[in-house]
């Protein structure tokens, strides 16, 4: 799996970038919130990906932050008839904060808005995402009104890098949960979990 590329920035379009990475160009597909957080052409860029593998063709995915994969993750994995092409319509479409709020809330006709989603698929999203999304997202739709510190931040994105890993909700809000305040960042945060989680505590 490659997880993220670390070169130079070629060229971008809204829905494609060109990276090179040590003289080898990678074509990377990418959503148009992070096309918005591209550098200029020719500058250094560290992009994270997903890698899907096809029949046919091997094809990379690009986020420039790891909450906007964690939800394309998160579609592809978990809602049925999402493909990579609308998730990253979904990503395009919304910013990852609105979209779980929109789930959370059972907004459909907010997510219906998006291109490419028609109302049967939003319900879909709804049903099949809300219990996954729920306490992460949960605490998010309440910053609306109350901003959340940056020990909620960190539990939250922690918690939905668990879930996007296929871990249950519960087990990983459990262990984000004990570990607050044990780490300085999300990732060191996820790390500590996945010990957590692999030694049965």
């Amino acid at each position: 799996m490659i997880t993220f590329l670390d070169g130079k920035l070629v060229a971008a379009l809204p829905t494609q970038a060109t990276v090179d990475v040590n003289g080898v160009g990678y074509e990377v597909f990418i959503p148009l919130s992070s096309y918005d957080k591209l550098p200029a052409a020719g500058q250094p860029i560290q992009i994270l990906t997903h890698l899907a593998v096809r029949e046919d063709a091997h094809i990379l995915y690009g986020f420039m932050s790891a909450p906007e994969r964690d939800l394309f993750r998160l579609l592809v994995n978990n809602v049925s008839g999402i493909g990579p092409k609308l998730a990253l319509a979904v990503l395009s479409g919304m910013s990852v904060t609105n979209f779980k709020t929109a789930v959370v809330n059972s907004d459909i006709a907010a997510i219906s808005k998006i291109s490419g989603l028609g109302k049967k698929t939003a319900e879909r999203i709804v049903l099949e995402l809300k219990d996954k999304l729920g306490v992460a997202a949960a605490w998010e739709a309440a910053s609306a009104a109350h901003a959340p510190t940056p020990e909620q931040e960190q539990a939250n994105e922690a918690v939905l890098a668990l879930i996007a890993l296929g871990y249950k909700q519960a087990d990983a809000h459990k262990a984000v949960r004990d570990l607050q305040g044990q780490a300085k960042s999300a990732e060191e945060l996820v790390k500590l979990a996945l010990k957590r989680i692999a030694s049965g505590r």
